[in-house]
């Protein structure tokens, strides 16, 4: 039996391409119902989509005397995924609000799928607070955005904003129905969230780490098939499902929680960050408030120096967030480490920063290659890391283990 998918198409000049998207989606074998809103039809005609999928079109409008009352129900029985192409901010910010004010939003609300969006609209559009703030919303419930793309746009100008082309979101789709479960039989150890290092009972000192980028990493890697183990510092943001969680809130913990997890992976991607101090003797109880205070502080163990030396055929991945001099300091993390590969970031920048539901980063290997990830949601950032750390693990394999591997 076919797997269904609901394409919800709305109100953008993108929208011819949403015709090209429904024809490849049916070639993968996929059964493609289409619902438009009003705003859609202004630019592609349902009977369009009624001859490509050879179905009806759910149309926006609510039901009239003699039609099917919960047609907004009842479309989506059977889906496994909607897919909103192209996603104008109208859409997005309705239903990152639960506005329900028409069928196809009615069904949106109601349908209970696994939700994929490829925004298409002006860059100043994409850009705004408002926007931004309803897709780190969505993406936050578990929406999945596929681009936007830069180029040139209806408006004629050229910047972010283009919908992504209809084969990269037609292999999104795929990915996410698991007709690409890639990772299936890898077990993948990921690391998330700050540190923080106890003073006293009340007192900490820790980092601006919201966990976001590595739990990214153990979803999307979840979605693909593997065996996901993360282990988790503090969080800013929901854990994902499918994975088994581990928590570790200090350094010491975090040491412990690799070392006990770190034979049982293929791969080891490394993004929480560990407080580089910790109080030597933390005080038992609050300490009164003074007008200055003193505290000893040592050296926390370097967690990814250590596992790597005894990483055999596994994949080491690391991540450095700098402020300056990037790319030469993540070069000399990436040796001294002794890592496969290291994924560095800017965090000087609000827009890709801590906290932020984005991402651009610059990726290097241990054999010298450089990748550039351009800004996109971190579900996005995460699975092009973890493409590069699946093909370094699958390269291994050809190689004999080193002894330290199997005595592990």
């Amino acid at each position: 039996m076919k797997d269904t998918i609901i394409l919800v198409v709305t109100g953008s000049v993108a929208g011819y391409k949403a015709a090209e998207l429904a024809r490849n989606l049916a070639g993968k074998g996929l059964r493609v119902k289409v619902a438009m809103t009003s705003a859609a039809e202004k630019f592609v005609t349902p009977l369009t989509f009624e001859a490509l999928t050879g179905g009806p079109v759910l149309r926006a409008g609510f039901p009239q005397p003699g039609e099917e009352p919960m047609a907004h129900i009842n479309f989506s029985r059977g889906a496994r995924l909607a897919l909103i192409a192209p996603a104008t901010a109208d859409i997005l910010g309705k239903l990152a609000h639960g506005v329900a004010d028409d069928s196809v939003l009615s069904m949106l609300l109601a349908c209970g799928l696994p939700v994929m969006a490829a925004p298409a609209m002006n860059t100043q559009m994409y850009k705004h607070p408002a926007v931004q703030a309803n897709i780190a919303l969505l993406a936050e419930r578990g929406v999945e955005f596929v681009g936007p793309t830069s180029g040139a746009l209806a408006c004629g100008e050229e910047g972010e904003g283009k919908m992504e082309d209809v084969e990269t979101i037609t292999a999104a789709v795929m990915k996410r129905l698991g007709g690409e479960r890639d990772l299936a039989g890898m077990r993948v150890l990921v690391t998330a969230g700050g540190c923080r290092e106890p003073i006293d009972p009340v007192r900490y000192m820790g980092n601006r780490s919201s966990g976001k980028m590595g739990a990214a990493v153990a979803r999307m890697a979840a979605r693909r098939g593997a065996q996901v183990t993360l282990v988790a510092a503090h969080m800013e943001t929901h854990l994902p499902e499918g994975v088994a969680l581990v928590r570790a809130y200090t350094g010491m913990e975090m040491r412990d929680a690799v070392g006990d997890a770190f034979p049982r992976c293929d791969i080891l991607v490394m993004a929480a960050a560990v407080t580089d101090y910790r109080v030597e003797h933390p005080a038992g109880e609050k300490v009164k408030k003074k007008d200055s205070m003193s505290l000893d502080l040592i050296r926390n163990p370097d967690i990814l120096a250590s596992v790597a030396l005894e990483k055999g055929n596994r994949v080491v991945a690391g991540f450095a967030a700098e402020t300056e001099d990037h790319l030469a300091a993540g070069r000399k993390k990436l040796v001294a480490k002794n890592l496969d590969m290291i994924v560095i970031n800017d965090v000087s920048r609000g827009d890709i920063g801590f906290g932020s539901d984005f991402n651009e980063a610059t990726l290097l290997t241990r054999d010298g290659r450089k990748m550039e990830i351009a800004r996109a949601t971190k579900d996005s950032v995460a699975n092009a890391v973890l493409d590069e750390a699946a093909a370094i693990w699958r390269a291994n394999q050809g190689r004999k283990k080193p002894e330290a591997a199997e005595a592990s």
